[in-house]
């Protein structure tokens, strides 16, 4: 009788959470890397927590996440993790999150650390996302909206496809004691040398002052659709109308990924991948420190002047 006492109240959760989800957008992250990736998840100041803040994907697996519409966050992913048999503390070599846990409960990720951002349902009624690379890099990542039905804005797969670390330049390689020397992540220049030209601070603080160095313009050349410095323009930002669902890939297929845009504007009018990078070795990572948000100011005008809102919301998500 007690257990067909609690049926009700199931049954009320299960309707309360089918009615709460269909106002929902649907991130399905996928990892098509050749090994583990622990991705972390991130939801911005005075936005809702999502179930999870962390979890496994093995070599092909895929996990759903539903996230609450007018939610701002940020999705990464972790390599090289493990549990410290002794102490029982999870750590990543890329990517932690310091939690010492799976979930990373509030916390963002260390740099260098490719970043997958976005403010869902802002003005206009229009998501804004984008792929930075502002605080370096260590996973090739893809974004890329699903049923677009009419579209609108600048709606399009934006990312970093190739894999950067074998390239990386030398003062922004990070290397582990156990990968033969191999740059296994590759730092931004503010992360790797601290000065206000590269971290856009001080009389550098704004977009007159602080231009692409020859770091960052190392990430822009390599991955044309993402964010390589505090202050990147106009092919970073990319908008498209409220309820659509996302696909994140970790390590997807470079010969795949030939956007097909009928009418490509702002930032769809560049390639994901630029057809003068020739490495597509192996695939590594690693680092730490803390990260930063950075402001921007240039942003697509191309999208009916939505896309110039996106400084302001990724000043709100106050990582």
């Amino acid at each position: 009788m007690a257990k067909l006492g609690c049926l009700p109240l199931v049954g009320f959760l299960a309707l309360l959470s089918f009615f709460s989800c269909a106002i929902c957008a649907t991130f399905t992250i996928i990892n098509n890397c050749g090994y583990t990736v622990w991705p972390g998840v991130l939801s911005g100041a005075g936005t809702a927590a999502l179930a999870t803040s962390g979890f496994s994907l093995e070599s092909g697996q895929s996990l759903a996440v539903h996230v609450p519409s007018s939610w701002s966050g940020r999705f990464w992913g972790r390599t090289h993790c493990s549990t410290d048999p002794s102490t029982g503390i999870f750590t990543c070599d890329t990517g932690d999150c310091g939690s010492g846990r799976l979930d990373c409960s509030g916390s963002g990720p260390a740099p260098p650390a490719t970043l997958a951002e976005f403010t869902l349902n802002g003005s206009g009624g229009m998501d804004f996302f984008d792929v930075s690379l502002v605080d370096g890099y260590n996973l090739p990542v893809l974004v890329a909206p699903q049923n677009l039905g009419n579209g609108g804005g600048n709606c399009t797969a934006t990312g970093c496809v190739v894999d950067l670390n074998g390239i990386c330049p030398s003062g922004l390689q990070v290397t582990l004691s156990d990968s033969g020397g191999q740059s296994v992540a590759c730092r931004s220049a503010c992360d790797a040398f601290g000065t206000p030209e590269y971290c856009c601070s001080g009389e550098y603080g704004n977009p007159n002052t602080c231009k692409p160095s020859a770091y960052s313009l190392f990430f822009k050349n390599s991955c044309p659709r993402a964010y390589s410095y505090a202050f990147d323009d106009s092919t970073s930002t990319f908008t498209c109308p409220t309820g659509v669902n996302y696909l994140i890939t970790f390590c997807p297929s470079t010969t795949s990924q030939k956007a097909e845009e009928t009418h490509p504007q702002g930032g769809a009018s560049l390639p994901l991948i630029n057809e003068t990078m020739v490495f597509l070795g192996p695939i590594a990572s690693g680092g730490p420190t803390r990260a930063r948000l950075y402001a921007f100011a240039k942003v697509a005008a191309t999208a009916g002047g939505l896309a110039t809102l996106w400084p302001s919301f990724r000043q709100h998500l106050r990582f």
